[in-house]
């Protein structure tokens, strides 16, 4: 009798589904892609046909220019080979999904990057019981318990209201951190322009395109120092302490992430307001989601892998590491 999951191969470039000739999240170009979100860890150019949400489609051309796009909505199944697929929200990014794959009565679950918590951006992530399932483990250790995200929000607002004559300078991933803030933001009541790096100005306008609405978003490039005293400026990471931002009247530097917890990473970016804002599981939203979806194995994609293993198999969980390569999670 074959092995559990024998037709789905890990390949430190991706997941291999031998019956559909396709590959999961592969960091190569590939003649057939089954793509879960548009991070660019798991989103390439290059690739033949690929299967996506049409949101994670959208991004992708937006990145990486004309696809061969196979777009598949949420809850549709399409035959693909000899497998049936179908996703599921992830809840990690806009567009982001699980994918199902259904094979001569097993069923594989391949997460991608996911989170539990509320997110007004996308859809929240579906429980989808599964004989395999594949997981990220970017926060896979007990440490890792991420705060509410009103009361991260709310001691951003705070600060702001406290430093008058200044800015508070966001640091915030441009796909899907970015637009969550915003939003967040929006939800706790805070109508007032929020000005953006021009590194922002596409996929904000993307998001707004596709349904989201973010509110007056203004660039804060040609604004004066006067114009965004009291205001919230979004950047990406690497732009907090560069020469753009020195032209903002003092700000309050602000990183959005999981690794905030950590204050050495806080500290070595010189972020004065650390806001523990993750789009990935912390700990006990990954053991959570394992019970939930009760499967027979675990396959770990990447993260701190060895802790998670130790948990299922404490837990009579067989489990494995994939060790994919290409996944970052630098920023969270």
């Amino acid at each position: 009798m074959p092995r559990l999951g024998s037709w789905i191969e890990p390949f430190p470039e991706g997941i291999y589904v031998r019956p559909a000739d396709a590959w999961v999240d592969p960091s190569q170009p590939k003649d057939r892609a089954l793509v879960t979100h548009g991070h660019a860890d798991h989103a390439r150019g290059g690739h033949g046909a690929v299967w996506a949400t049409p949101e994670t489609l959208a991004i992708m051309e937006a990145r990486y220019g004309e696809q061969q796009p196979r777009p598949v909505h949420y809850g549709e199944t399409q035959r693909i080979g000899e497998v049936d697929v179908s996703f599921v929200p992830a809840g990690h990014v806009l567009g982001s999904a699980q994918i199902v794959l259904d094979y001569k009565g097993e069923r594989v679950v391949v997460s991608g990057d996911y989170k539990r918590r509320e997110d007004p951006t996308c859809e929240p992530f579906v429980v989808t019981p599964c004989d395999i399932f594949i997981t990220e483990a970017t926060f896979g250790l007990p440490v890792f318990r991420h705060p509410h995200t009103g009361a991260e929000i709310d001691r951003l607002l705070g600060r702001l209201h406290a430093e008058k004559g200044r800015c508070v300078l966001v640091g915030a991933y441009a796909l899907g951190k970015a637009q969550r803030v915003v939003k967040e933001l929006r939800e706790r009541g805070h109508d007032d322009p929020i000005y953006y790096h021009g590194a922002m100005e596409r996929l904000c306008d993307l998001y707004q395109s596709l349904g989201v609405d973010l509110g007056e978003l203004r660039p804060a490039t040609g604004a004066s120092k006067e114009e965004l005293k009291d205001r919230i400026v979004i950047c990406p990471p690497g732009a907090l302490n560069d020469r753009w931002s020195r032209r903002l009247p003092d700000p309050v530097t602000a990183m959005a992430s999981g690794w905030m917890r950590i204050r050495q990473r806080a500290r070595q970016r010189n972020v004065e307001l650390p806001l523990m804002i993750s789009d990935h599981a912390d700990w006990d939203e990954l053991t959570q989601t394992i019970r939930e979806v009760a499967p027979k194995e675990v396959w770990i994609t990447h993260g701190r892998e060895d802790a998670l293993m130790h948990w299922c198999m404490t837990n009579q969980i067989k489990a494995r590491a994939l060790h994919l390569v290409g996944r970052e999670d630098e920023d969270d």
